[in-house]
């Protein structure tokens, strides 16, 4: 008898010969990950045939699934998404003509390009920094997801540790500090972090297992990483974007700027502009990784776990291209619907900081402890928003829903088969969520470094270090999260194909199908009406 290949697990190889464990029973003798590098071959069992050319594929097309009817949905919400990026067009060519029209207002490369600028507001040698710390995130993004695939329980029980510490760190600062109302807040967050850690930390084998077989399979589907590096890219060239306007916008409105003389300055000008250009750059960052999500789960994710390796014959052609005309045609309204109400709660976690802060500085601790819990609030209802929405993109790329009808079949989705197995899918996102606010700090860091090397002439006293800091940190904090995302979207694919269809998990990754059969046995049925 020839030796089981236990690479064969993640591959859909079917059960293992007479002799070696069968699924799904315990998983006292599961191998503990399903091997670096899955082969995929011809499974071990018989496929389902009927007259018209196949059981198993006429089911893989159940519902409308991988071909929705062609037609738009959520309209309204489209032709808004693209107005808004138009208006953004256009205040970015106004701001950046005139920027440009003036010099860039001096400034360049090194210590002797940053204090040869403008004093007055940002200049050249800024752009020259964020370039930089752009691709400094790219590359430390793809070096977590390196590390994160060959030491994924170890860097599961880091990152799980890391949040109570960060929890706790935050907490003993504001309590040293006097912060009292961020203190009380943070303390009970940290308590509950201390007593959840330990059921935590018993999920970790599912969660590092499930993590590794999605991985595995991105491997043998290169249109994976084309879709992620393509929406990395996109999201770091936004994010650049983003960052000339708004210095183009300071360099503009700015009072005391060169360019006063030919059009109206004042401060109000240049917070409003900037809070637009903000609300489009978060709306239209979102819509990007969404629509990479939708393209992800609707294409190589989506059609491996219904159809199959592609050596199985049973995959249709290019799927991946018509996840993408699917999700950036017919559901983009649907995509903007959900992507605009994670922006909405944004901005206003990001007004109710500003308003704590404001209070900090006056010297009014009620009004920046009511501030403080509800910009906690706003940003657990972000969070869950975020985490449901996820799953509802994953209904509009399978299925062509509209949001709402994704959003109630979602809904229904986590009623009949609870939530309590979707918190292996949160240690997922936990681990991959902070590599990426790594990424961002790291990225912080280096721009802090930068200017105290560089003293630029326009930051003499400090007063753009902060701006710039936090600039750092959205562009490395955006191109880690979309990189992730991208295995993201297998992980929660996996999920919704198991709440639909179970035993299509049991012929596709058979040791993973088995831990989840003995862990969570009421999530292995289908669910009705979805």
């Amino acid at each position: 008898m020839s030796e089981w290949n236990r690479d064969q697990w993640a591959a859909g190889a079917g059960p293992p010969p007479q002799g070696y464990p069968q699924y799904p029973q315990g998983t006292q003798n599961v191998p503990p990950y399903p091997g670096p590098t899955p082969n995929y071959v011809q499974p071990g069992f018989s496929q389902p045939q009927t007259n018209n050319g196949g059981g198993e594929y006429k089911q893989s097309y159940e519902g409308e699934r991988f071909k929705p009817k062609k037609q738009i949905n959520d309209p309204f919400f489209l032709v808004f998404f693209v107005l808004q990026f138009l208006g953004f067009v256009a205040l970015s060519a106004v701001a950046i003509h005139s920027w440009v029209s003036d010099g860039g207002l001096g400034g360049g490369l090194g210590k002797s390009g940053a204090t040869s600028g403008s004093a007055v507001t940002l200049n050249k040698s800024t752009v020259y920094l964020l370039l930089l710390v752009t691709a400094a995130a790219v590359l430390l993004s793809v070096v977590y997801l390196m590390l994160t695939r060959a030491f994924t329980r170890v860097i599961m029980h880091i990152t799980l540790l890391l949040s109570i510490a960060l929890n706790i760190g935050i907490c003993a600062y504001y309590w040293i500090t006097k912060y009292y109302s961020g203190a009380i807040i943070f303390t009970i967050i940290a308590l509950f972090s201390i007593l959840s850690y330990w059921g935590y930390r018993s999920r970790i084998p599912l969660a590092s297992l499930l993590l590794q077989v999605v991985m595995d399979v991105s491997k043998h589907h290169t249109s994976v990483y084309v879709v992620a590096f393509t929406a990395l890219i996109m999201q770091a060239a936004l994010s650049v974007w983003f960052v000339f306007t708004c210095i183009a916008i300071y360099g503009k409105w700015t009072p005391g700027s060169s360019s006063c003389s030919t059009s109206s300055c004042s401060s109000g000008k240049v917070a409003g502009l900037i809070f637009y250009a903000t609300f489009s750059f978060l709306w239209t960052s979102q819509v990007v990784a969404n629509v990479a999500l939708a393209t992800l789960a609707g294409g190589p994710y989506g059609a491996w776990y219904y159809f199959g390796p592609r050596e199985m014959g049973e995959m249709p052609n290019h799927p991946t291209l018509s996840a993408f005309g699917r999700a950036s045609t017919l559901s983009l309204g649907s995509i903007a619907f959900g992507s605009l109400i994670v922006t909405l709660l944004e901005l206003l976690k990001m007004i109710l900081r500003a308003a704590q802060n404001n209070a900090n500085q006056d010297g009014h601790p009620v009004e920046a402890c009511l501030a403080c819990c509800a910009a906690c609030f706003v940003g657990c209802i972000e969070s869950a928003v975020e985490y449901f929405n996820r799953y509802a993109y994953i209904e509009i790329a399978l299925y062509g829903k509209s949001y709402i009808g994704a959003s109630k079949d979602t809904w229904r989705l986590f009623k009949d088969r609870g939530i309590d197995a979707l918190v292996n899918d949160s240690l997922v996102g936990m681990t991959l969520t902070w590599g990426a606010y790594v990424v961002g700090m790291l990225s912080s860091l280096f721009a802090y470094l930068y200017l105290r090397i560089t003293d630029p002439s326009y930051n003499s006293g400090g007063q753009y270090t902060a701006p710039v800091i936090l600039f750092a940190f959205l562009i490395g904090l955006m191109c880690s999260l979309t990189l992730s995302s991208a295995i993201e979207a297998g992980v929660s694919t996996i999920f919704v194909g198991l709440g639909e269809d179970p035993q299509v998990l049991s012929i596709r990754a058979p040791a993973l199908f088995g831990m989840i059969a003995e862990t969570y046995p009421h999530v292995v049925r289908g669910v009705p009406g979805v």
